[in-house]
């Protein structure tokens, strides 16, 4: 068992140095992860004659991008109607709408580019195994019809047919899902950026942004018209942003690679991504390499935003995800598993993400995905390099663009209602798992998340 990311296994290293002088540009990125190098990528193909400094702490695709369950997704973490109460329904189904074009966004950059990172559109399943369930999943349905989304009840036959978990009583569909290998998808856009003209620096730990200054703990300091911040998790540690998200860790478990015959007992067969309707947050594909790649949340949050690598690894939650994907699927009873490994993502207080730019400072930023970032990010890259080259199409007037979520509360308080909230979502299952009715404690949970 590693406990590398699977993503990374088969990636040939590429070093690309750190930086060691004083520099002046006129756009620097401070982080190289899908949002800082789609930032990067569309201001460049905006303005060809920008210079573009992307930098960071370690290297291309260290955090969430290089560790994440690789759905290309249209969710959002906002729920419509608290989009529509503050600017309107048409701007919330725009909002929806901009996060469905970015999959096929990433899908036509992906092409274009000869990106080799296992893209397929195929959508995703979420199964219901109890009435509990079930009630939420036609509930989604009837409240996703009404915001014009896409998604589809499917019975329990039909569900059963793409994805076998035991006791399935039916689920919902998503079309508006790609199925990705991340990391290969962020090495390829990270390639893109290089051939426009970019630069990219790894090993370069900035310390602190500030109107068009970014000092690192090297020494060097970068002088730029715009700096743009795009360290999402990372944010809450740099000086005067430690409450802006609260970094919360998600792992993942894969199998060895199964055969046909597994396959046949388990469905997936046109690369769609997965999940279950229960409070607990799951999500899975069928890799490019026909592995089971499953993951979840339930590791705890750690005092005053803490980040660091043995949080990758949490025993007790990698033993539930497998437990819990062998009782989905008992064909995997005898199959190996062979990697387990985490990451942090970035949560804002009100769970709704933001992207934004303030000409007077030339500062911009986007994040604070909860974990829906992978095509997210391609949206606030775009909107980023209209912002700040000033070339405003319909997609800089979304509802997101110059929000600013209220900071988290200080600790301990912050540590308190957080794994709070995540000891409720599993009560909330483990009720509806004894009852088989909707659990009380998820109204408790909503009022826990602020969401």
């Amino acid at each position: 068992m590693t406990a590398r990311p699977l993503w990374w296994d088969g990636i040939p290293p590429v070093h690309r140095p750190a930086l060691t002088d004083d520099t002046t540009v006129d756009v620097c990125i401070v982080g190289a992860g899908f949002t800082g190098l789609w930032s990067a990528y569309y201001l460049l193909r905006t303005d060809p004659t920008l210079s573009v400094l992307v930098v960071d702490a370690e290297h291309v695709g260290f955090g969430a991008s290089g560790r994440n369950g690789g759905w290309v997704s249209a969710l959002y973490p906002t729920p419509p109607e608290r989009l529509a109460a503050a600017h309107g329904d048409a701007a919330a189904r725009d909002q929806y709408a901009a996060l469905r074009e970015s999959v096929t966004e990433v899908g036509r950059v992906v092409a274009a580019e000869g990106i080799d990172c296992g893209f397929h559109r195929g959508g995703t399943v979420v199964v219901a195994r109890s009435r509990a369930q079930l009630s939420r999943a036609r509930a989604e349905v009837a409240h996703a019809e009404h915001w014009g989304l896409g998604v589809e009840f499917l019975e329990r036959d039909a569900a059963r047919e793409r994805l076998a978990a035991t006791g399935t009583l039916g689920a919902t569909y998503n079309p508006h899902c790609g199925r990705v290998q991340p990391r290969r998808l962020v090495n390829g856009v990270a390639s893109a950026v290089e051939r426009l003209g970019g630069r990219i620096a790894e090993s370069t730990r900035v310390t602190s942004i500030e109107p068009r200054v970014a000092r690192t703990a090297a020494g060097p300091t970068i002088r730029a018209r715009n700096i743009i911040r795009a360290t999402e998790a990372w944010t809450s540690h740099l000086p005067g942003s430690t409450r802006q998200v609260a970094p919360v860790y998600s792992l993942i478990v894969a199998t060895e690679p199964l055969g046909a015959d597994q396959w046949s007992r388990i469905g997936l067969a046109g690369a769609e991504t997965f999940s279950e309707h229960r409070h607990v947050i799951v999500y899975g594909q069928r890799s490019v390499d026909g592995r089971l790649v499953f993951g979840g949340r339930g590791a705890p949050y750690h005092f005053r935003s803490g980040i660091r690598p043995g949080f990758d690894e949490d025993p007790r939650v990698f033993e539930i995800l497998r437990s819990a994907l062998r009782q989905m699927f008992p064909v995997l009873n005898d199959v190996q598993f062979t990697h387990a490994w985490g990451g942090a993502l970035g949560i804002p207080r009100d769970w709704q993400p933001g992207v934004g730019f303030d000409p007077a400072t030339g500062l911009g930023w986007s994040g604070g995905y909860v974990g829906d970032g992978v095509a997210l990010s391609n949206l606030g890259g775009r909107t980023v390099a209209e912002l700040v080259t000033g070339r405003h199409t319909a997609i800089a007037e979304l509802p997101w663009v110059q929000h600013r979520s209220r900071h988290w509360e200080p600790e301990p308080l912050r540590w308190l209602g957080i794994n709070a909230g995540l000891q409720v979502a599993n009560w909330a299952d483990h009720e509806e798992r004894l009852t088989h009715r909707p659990a009380r404690l998820g109204k408790v949970l909503s009022f826990l998340t602020g969401h």
